[in-house]
C-alpha cells in the first residue's frame, strides 16, 4: 500500500474537453472535504468536479453529475490498482462541446487519474506495531542501541523489577528483530505479545 509524498497533478485533453487529474495526500473525510471547497473556487467555469477518497474508514466517491459510474468508478479503480490510500483524487471537467459516450468518459477518466499518479511520489505505508518487552536491568542499554541499530521506535521505558520497554516496529520485522534480542540477552528476554 502507498501514499502521496505530495499533491500531483496532470492535465488532458480529449476532443476539446479539458480534464485536470489531481491527487492530494488526506488523512479524512473533513480534510478532503475542505480540498474539495477549495478547488471549486479555484474552478468556477468547471461543468464537473468529480472525485475519489480512499481513507480509513471515511472512503466515498461522486460522479458530480456525469452519467453513473463513468467518472468515479474509473478513478477508483486507477487508485486501487496503484494501491494507493489515504489519498483524494479529484477530476475538473471543463467541456469541450464534444460529447465523449460513456465508454469515452469513463476512458478520459481514469486517464487524467493515471496520468497524475505518474508524476506522483509515492511512500510505501508500512504497518507497525507496538510491544511490551521486559528485560534486566543491566540489558537495558544493549537493548536501546538494538533499537537505534534496527529503526525500532522506544515508546517508553518503566523501571519495576525489571525495565518494561514499549517499542513500535514494523510488523515485518517482528520475527527478526526478538530473534536478535533473544541471541543478545540470551534467554533474559520476556516478551508480552499485546499491542498496546
Amino acid at each position: 500500500m502507498f501514499k502521496l509524498a505530495t499533491k500531483a497533478n496532470a492535465e488532458i485533453e480529449i476532443k476539446k474537453s479539458r480534464f485536470l487529474g489531481q491527487l492530494y495526500p488526506v488523512s479524512n473525510r473533513a480534510e478532503a472535504r475542505t480540498t474539495l471547497e477549495q478547488i471549486r473556487r479555484e474552478h468556477p467555469n468547471a461543468v464537473h468536479v468529480c472525485w475519489v477518497l480512499l481513507c480509513d474508514g471515511d472512503s466515498g466517491l461522486d460522479d458530480d453529475g456525469e452519467p453513473s459510474g463513468t467518472a468515479a468508478k474509473p478513478m477508483y479503480n486507477v487508485l486501487t490498482h496503484k494501491q494507493l490510500h489515504h489519498v483524494l483524487a479529484v477530476v475538473v471537467r471543463y467541456w469541450g462541446g464534444i460529447k465523449l459516450g460513456a465508454g469515452g468518459l469513463s476512458r478520459a477518466y481514469g486517464q487524467a487519474i493515471s496520468e497524475a499518479c505518474k508524476v506522483a511520489t509515492l511512500i510505501e505505508i508500512e504497518n507497525t506495531i507496538d510491544l511490551r518487552y521486559l528485560v534486566p536491568f543491566a540489558d537495558e542499554a544493549m537493548v536501546r542501541r538494538l533499537c537505534e541499530q534496527n529503526n525500532v521506535v522506544l515508546l517508553r521505558a518503566e523501571y519495576q523489577q525489571q525495565v518494561q520497554l514499549d517499542l513500535r516496529l514494523r510488523v515485518a520485522m517482528v520475527d527478526a528483530f526478538e530473534s536478535l534480542l533473544k541471541q543478545q540477552l540470551k534467554g533474559r528476554l520476556v516478551k508480552g505479545l499485546r499491542k498496546l
